[in-house]
């Protein structure tokens, strides 16, 4: 969980520096982070890097609130478009990211990192 925090500072970092595209990038890494955290205190092996796949796989196991896989839904498109040149039509993953979208993904990934250290702490 440690590094799934660590993730979502960086994509605030990032926000602010005006990276959107690492912002978007940081974001899903910290909440797939988060939700492979939950599996390895479960015990179990989480493979993938698809949060919203993550969460649903998780949710065979643990209560998991619908918004968080359409947020892990979202999440996901920012895996791999945020860091490749070729993966859009025209100019590099810098121009097409915004401010708006990074605030929107950092806010999901917080959502599910927040969810998941709740289930790490137990029943309260």
């Amino acid at each position: 969980m440690d590094q799934a925090q660590g993730d979502l500072r960086h994509a605030k970092a990032d926000l602010e520096a005006g990276f959107y595209e690492w912002a978007c990038f940081s974001a899903q890494q910290g909440a797939e982070k988060a939700v492979k955290a939950v599996f390895q205190a479960l015990g179990a092996e989480a493979w993938g890097h698809s949060v919203a796949d993550l969460l649903t796989e998780l949710g065979r196991r643990r209560q998991v609130p619908g918004n968080l896989i359409d947020a892990g839904l979202e999440l996901d498109k920012a895996y791999i478009p945020t860091r490749y040149p070729n993966a859009h039509p025209s100019g590099s993953p810098r121009t097409r990211y915004t401010r708006g979208e990074a605030e929107r993904l950092i806010r999901h990934a917080e959502e599910v990192v927040g969810f998941c250290t709740g289930l790490l702490a137990g029943p309260r």
